[in-house]
């Protein structure tokens, strides 16, 4: 495995890269986004300074990951403000890339080198708490995995629940199409990762969180769903890892179909010993491997929140932030690694 350093710089917090845009790759091309932060020690919440500006930036590589540059976003519009979509989106250009925060979205169609909106999602009456996930079916149809704050999600500190929305008008309406996950409706699901395994059939993997009644700690893990019908409906599929042991607030997925057919999932683990880990399916998501570890050297649980790419060569770029005891400002990493010479 190789490691290679995105961003890090002195007295600043990098992080969350699976809150900022899906990392999409062209060729040897591969960009994502980030948050750059101020860095505050702390030992209850996440070392940023709230009090401090943090700008959303996009890492680039030309290369496969093995080399980086650092780059703002360019907003065509620069006052930001959300406006209802018009429709008229290409999704099946070549170029296209989109972004997902909460209930606002961006467009590109130049590799995420310029960015069209915020958007709003029309007419989805749900108080939305997203993060990037979608999957292009056609010039003006799109799928979505989205997520809704909502009451009735009662069993943690957090309230989301996932699910599939749909555009057939080139984005200007948005329907909810089916919940990702089923009862009991109070244990949270929200950061879904999906993947299309044949024409009818999408995985999707989620974040998972619940607290015990009686021992008022949580489980935080990572479980698949599977639909037969393009999304129509889902049911449970498995649990596929933990991502620590209670203590922490759990991580999110990074779920790529590799190009033999087999499905790789990255994620953060928050508990000791510390760091990033991976896991692969030979049947669809059915079963998983042994739990393989890209690192365990982290040194804090602030960490994790990957995207993953494949290269033309079959490698994986894992990406995300991470600490260690010698390093403890949080920066942005890359693991370049073959799933073709790890047991897992």
């Amino acid at each position: 495995m190789k490691h290679v350093i995105v961003c890090k710089e002195p007295g600043r917090f990098a992080g969350w890269p699976a809150n900022n845009g899906v990392a999409l790759i062209w060729g040897d091309e591969i960009v994502f986004g980030f948050v750059l932060g101020w860095y505050k020690p702390s030992d209850k919440s996440h070392s940023i300074d709230g009090s401090k500006r943090s700008e959303h930036l996009q890492g680039r590589s030309t290369d496969g990951g093995e080399t980086w540059t650092i780059e703002k976003c360019n907003y065509i519009r620069q006052d930001r403000r959300a406006v209802p979509s018009p429709g008229g989106i290409n999704y099946a250009h070549p170029d296209f890339a989109m972004r997902v925060g909460g209930n606002r979205f961006f467009i590109s169609y130049d590799r995420a080198r310029s960015w069209d909106g915020p958007f709003t999602f029309t007419p989805m009456g749900l108080k939305l708490s997203s993060r990037t996930d979608y999957m292009v079916v056609g010039e003006k149809e799109c799928l979505l995995f989205l997520s809704a704050t909502l009451p009735e999600v009662n069993g943690s500190n957090h309230q989301d629940r996932a699910f599939m929305a749909r555009t057939k008008d080139g984005g200007k309406t948005f329907q909810l199409v089916s919940w990702l996950t089923g009862d009991p409706v109070k244990i949270r699901s929200v950061m879904p990762s999906t993947v299309r395994t044949s024409p009818a059939r999408l995985v999707t993997i989620t974040r998972r969180k619940v607290r015990n009644l009686e021992t008022r700690k949580y489980s935080n893990w990572l479980e698949a769903s599977v639909s037969q019908d393009n999304g129509e409906s889902w049911k449970y599929l498995c649990k596929v890892a933990d991502t620590d042991r209670g203590e922490e607030n759990g991580n999110p997925p990074a779920l790529v179909r590799l190009r033999d057919g087999r499905l790789a999932v990255a994620y953060g683990y928050r508990s000791t010993p510390l760091g990033m880990r991976a896991k692969i399916s030979k049947d669809g998501g059915v079963t998983w491997g042994d739990e393989i570890v890209l690192r365990d050297d982290g040194g804090r649980w602030d960490l994790g929140y990957p995207r993953m790419v494949q290269r033309a060569d079959g490698k994986l770029v894992t990406i995300y932030y991470y600490n260690t005891p010698q390093e403890p400002e949080p920066y942005i990493a890359a693991t370049i690694w073959d799933p073709n010479s790890i047991a897992g």
